[in-house]
């Protein structure tokens, strides 16, 4: 996939942003994600010039931290929490019936583009395993006929 001259421009701008700072390149990650949904894989090459780093260890960078994505996502994210209080609470029933519910798999978006599942280690609502988070909301104790009404607001918002 080629990027836009938009989206070159903004990562270009995000580069020069943070170059000089110390520990940048994960904020400068943040940036580009935050402002595109992705990171690109086209961005590699400028930010390893940049940042004086080869390709290979920018996508190594990228692929280490679960919330980084290289490709575009769908309209709603679906985080599923993986840590030990909510698989302790039922969270793999949970990711085996959304991903059969949905017909993708971690990483995935629905044909019709309207949510993409990602597992995330550790969403801070131990106490209301399992918890999942649907864009920007936290949701605990979640169950079956919960996630359905999640994903029947996500697909028809």
């Amino acid at each position: 996939m080629a990027l836009s001259s938009l989206q070159s421009g903004k990562i270009a701008v995000y580069i020069q942003e943070y170059q000089d700072k110390p520990g940048a390149l994960l904020p400068l990650m943040h940036a580009i994600q935050d402002d595109l949904g992705f990171v690109p894989e086209e961005s590699y090459k400028p930010i390893s010039k940049a940042y004086n780093l080869s390709v290979a260890e920018i996508h190594g960078f990228v692929t280490f931290y679960h919330h980084f994505r290289t490709h575009l996502p769908g309209k709603n994210i679906l985080q599923i929490c993986r840590a030990e209080s909510c698989q302790a609470m039922g969270s793999e029933d949970l990711e085996n019936y959304c991903q059969e519910k949905l017909g993708i798999d971690y990483h995935q978006t629905t044909k019709d583009n309207s949510i993409t599942l990602e597992p995330v280690y550790c969403l801070g609502n131990c106490a209301c395993s399992p918890a999942i988070m649907i864009n920007q909301d936290v949701v605990g104790r979640v169950t079956p006929e919960k996630i359905d009404q999640i994903i029947k607001k996500a697909r028809e918002s």
